[in-house]
């Protein structure tokens, strides 16, 4: 053998890397120091990632371009695109590399690591400059190479199959209630009649010989579903069931009222609700068009200098964390003692254990139907999408799903570490049931004592007070959003759990039980109304200031900071509350005109919709970035926007397709 030959076959298995990857991996070498290259080969140099400028505003990150070395093809090999993660000092980054497709990732990390990418003797990889960090030696965390194919497994067919289905029975429904009411016009103005049609239609018209006469669908359409279906058969296999189903899961039910403008919410009364739970759907999606995209940012940290420390940019992540969350705490527990207080009184003034159960049931069905649908959804979406240099932030999500997918079927995922659970955002649906289930009790103690009530409303809210006190102490926890040393510690222990943030839906239980029950006005004179607004409009811009002020991380147990994150989310519930008892008793002046605009009603009937798809789109742009984004305060408007139009869109599609099919059954 000759010696060139042998020593290549020696070093080669020095490294551990096949002869074939070697042999590739050489011959692009060779031909990138050429004097006049081939065309793959200065693709594939070319899409390699290189430093840029503003390395200490943050943009330390090199992805290169993915889709430019896959675009390579040499006669033996194509390009294959893998991310080098590399530490030097305290900073981490990546470096987008492209290598022959006959390499494996080990490979990969060992041609790195001996240092063998080179051009003209100088590192495909280079260190960033001492000048710009401490510590110019490279430490290589990990590689991980993007693979150009889908392949998803049987769960992943299984998920988009579910999908379809919950799609295709309204889909299916709609035609045949089409069908039915065309051929109920017929009967009443006949006209010639087509055979071929005809024929089709003895096929589904004998399903509205029991229906009723009238083809439009009320709000208790499933009341005389039931009713009929008890006098026929305990099956309801009756035509007329089977008629009434159709209609249920038509779009021409399911559409009604979408779009209506009436801003009472059922049962009369609190307007100012749907303006109140669209501007904080607004701000929650605002905040995570922020969050989801900061790893994309090539200026991170003079983002971080700029909106960390204003309070113009908190409707951003900036000061404290999702006040608007706790805005819709305080919704769901006045709405939830609202709706059993009314059922109670239509059961002639008896909270029996199957009202109970039909209350949490009702509940289930809201909920389930639609998040399941996106648990499905997002874990097919997932194993279809080739994802670009900026996935890996997301990339263990569809895994979650596959493992802890019963946390989200049982309404228990905000338990699990962050890293765990199936769908991030989804937490708070776990945190809302698990909350709902104490309205039963709670109303409970209010009928049977209302001293007993008193102490033990007063014993939970102090509960929740000093439990987020004490954890925020004793894990020098921060007030704003955590930094990625503090997240875990910060969301696992404190941000979704039901025994630290309780307090905001106590008291919309207290604020719906005293709207239900009272009988004077509370607020009877003007200067009442006037010192009312002057106190909660205060205390919210406190709230907000003090976050700016104690925005530092603790490096021991702090007093201040333990006391804002005990009281700041109780104290920003009842700031709301005074705003619903105001605008209820007729002193909200234009607030109440704004909370109370018609505009918001389409936008809140798909509210819970919204919250479901908003981030599915911003992780998708997200994740098929090549290219890092550079923050600007227009480029941020104009993607939160983009966003919001397609969250609007799709949402709509959603709630008359999975949601609202499952309200009337």
């Amino acid at each position: 053998m000759p010696k060139e030959q042998r020593c290549s076959v020696e070093n080669t298995q020095a490294l551990n890397v096949s002869q074939r990857c070697m042999n590739d991996t050489n011959r692009f070498l060779r031909e990138i120091n050429q004097d006049w290259p081939k065309e793959y080969a200065v693709s594939m140099y070319d899409a390699f990632g290189k430093m840029g400028s503003n390395v200490k505003g943050g943009n330390v990150n090199r992805p290169g371009l993915l889709q430019l070395c896959r675009s390579a093809h040499a006669p033996t090999f194509s390009g294959q695109y893998c991310q080098v993660f590399l530490r030097q000092g305290t900073v981490q980054y990546f470096v987008g590399v492209c290598v022959p497709d006959s390499c494996e990732e080990e490979e990969v990390q060992m041609l790195v690591l001996y240092g063998r990418l080179q051009f003209r003797q100088t590192s495909l990889i280079p260190p960033l400059p001492p000048i710009l960090v401490n510590q110019s030696t490279q430490e290589m965390i990990m590689t991980h190479c993007l693979s150009d194919t889908i392949a998803p497994d049987a769960s992943d067919f299984t998920c988009l199959f579910v999908c379809c289905v919950m799609v295709a029975i309204p889909l299916a429904a709609t035609l045949f209630t089409a069908m039915i009411r065309w051929q109920q016009d017929r009967e009443v103005s006949p006209t010639v009649e087509s055979p071929s049609l005809n024929t089709g239609l003895k096929l589904y018209g004998t399903l509205k010989t029991n229906a009723s006469s009238s083809s439009k669908i009320n709000s208790n359409t499933s009341e005389e579903k039931g009713n009929n279906c008890t006098r026929h058969t305990t099956l309801c296999f009756s035509r007329s069931c089977v008629y009434r189903y159709l209609q249920v899961f038509s779009l021409q039910t399911t559409t009604q009222g979408i779009f209506s403008t009436s801003s009472s919410i059922p049962g009369g009364g609190y307007s100012c609700l749907n303006g109140i739970r669209v501007l904080s759907l607004l701000w929650i999606i605002c905040g995570h068009s922020a969050e989801y995209t900061l790893n994309n940012l090539d200026n991170y940290k003079n983002w971080k200098n700029t909106v960390e420390s204003s309070p113009l940019y908190v409707l951003t992540i900036s000061g404290p964390v999702f006040l608007a969350v706790d805005s819709f705490l305080l919704l769901g527990g006045l709405l939830s003692a609202r709706s059993l207080l009314g059922s109670i009184n239509r059961a002639e003034d008896n909270l029996s254990t199957s009202l109970v159960a039909n209350y949490l049931f009702k509940r289930i069905i809201r909920i389930q139907p639609l998040h399941m649908f996106f648990v499905c959804l997002t874990t097919g979406l997932i194993s279809l999408v080739q994802w670009g240099p900026y996935w890996f932030p997301f990339k263990d999500t569809g895994v979650d799903c596959k493992t802890y997918w019963w946390a989200n079927l049982l309404l228990i995922s905000n338990v699990l570490p962050s890293n765990k659970i199936c769908i991030p955002w989804t937490w708070y649906l776990s945190l809302d049931f698990q909350c709902y289930a104490t309205t039963p009790l709670l109303v409970y103690f209010y009928r049977l004592n209302r001293g007993v009530f008193a102490v033990i409303s007063g014993g939970l809210l102090l509960m929740t007070t000093v439990t987020s006190a004490v954890i925020t102490a004793l894990l020098q926890l921060p007030v704003v959003h955590p930094s990625t040393l503090q997240f875990e510690n910060y969301v696992l222990y404190y941000y979704k759990k039901p025994y630290t943030r309780y307090g905001p839906f106590l008291i919309g239980v207290l604020t719906g039980i005293y709207l239900a029950t009272k009988k004077n006005q509370l607020l009877k004179q003007k200067w009442q109304a006037i010192l009312g607004w002057f106190c909660c409009l205060s205390l919210m811009a406190v709230l907000v200031g003090l976050a700016y002020i104690l925005r530092e991380t603790p490096a021991y147990p702090s007093v201040p900071h333990a006391l804002y994150q005990g009281l700041h989310r109780q104290l920003w519930a009842l700031a709301v509350t005074w705003i619903i008892l105001a605008c209820e008793e007729g002193y909200g002046g234009f607030i109440k005109s704004l909370l109370s605009l018609g505009v918001w009603v389409p936008l809140s009937n798909i509210s819970f919709a919204c919250y479901l798809t908003h981030p599915v789109f911003i992780i998708l742009y997200n994740g098929l970035q090549e290219t890092p984004i550079h923050y600007t305060g227009i480029s941020f408007m104009y993607l939160f926007l983009g966003h919001l139009v397609l969250t609007v869109v799709v949402s709509y599609v959603f709630t008359v397709l999975v949601e609202k099919p499952y309200l009337h059954t």
